[in-house]
């Protein structure tokens, strides 16, 4: 293959994947999209190991440019999803009490009686 057959490659798979991803994620129903979303955080973390193999077998300047962009964003996947999944677990965290949100002033005890 020349490298125009495998960038042309290239960018149809990523096309392709773009649009079966947003099929997929407009048939998820709300109430699920964060769990789903904190399910998949591993996922994230393979898309960024594979955007660091692509920027080791780059040799030119395309390379360098296509290896830096798939890196920054794996990255903001992976942080994105530990953000949406901390605030997920966040909202499933009781209230606090009156007691715990602010300590209550000491009682006085009352002075003994003088004899």
């Amino acid at each position: 293959m020349t490298s125009g057959q495998t960038l042309a490659f290239g960018a149809f798979v990523f096309a392709l994947a773009v649009f079966v991803g947003f099929l997929l994620i407009s048939k998820v129903p709300t109430m699920l999209h964060t769990p789903l979303m904190s399910g998949t955080n591993f996922i994230h973390g393979i898309v960024l190991v594979g955007a660091l193999t692509v920027a080791a077998t780059a040799h030119d300047s395309l390379g360098y440019v296509i290896a830096f962009a798939a890196v920054l964003l794996g990255t903001l996947n992976v942080v994105g999803g530990w953000v949406v999944t901390d605030r997920m677990l966040q909202m499933f965290r009781g209230r606090p009490t009156r007691t715990e949100r602010e300590p209550q002033p000491a009682e006085s005890k009352p002075a003994p009686p003088e004899h």
